[in-house]
């Protein structure tokens, strides 16, 4: 799972030149956080525990605005967007 968020985090470096270090993007990037929670959400799905999952999708819409089904299967650096409207 943290090669995973380091994929992540390189994937935004690699498309936003605005991205001044780890810290600015961990903290102050909702596209960083929609994902890492997606990411959460979509193994509790896998797991079976379907209501658990669509509440974390439920809170993580509340957080960042973005709402992302948690049985949508992301790839890898393909799905950083840095504006999310």
């Amino acid at each position: 799972m943290f090669n995973r968020i380091k994929e992540d985090i390189s994937c935004v470096f690699e498309r936003d030149p605005a991205a001044q270090s780890i810290w600015d993007v961990i903290t102050t990037y909702p596209g960083v956080h929609a994902v890492f929670l997606h990411r959460i959400s979509y193994c509790i799905w896998n797991k079976n525990f379907h209501w658990l999952a669509r509440f974390i999708a439920y809170f993580n819409r509340w957080l960042t605005g973005i709402e992302i089904h948690p049985g949508a299967k992301i790839g890898t650096c393909g799905s950083y967007c840095s504006r999310y409207t």
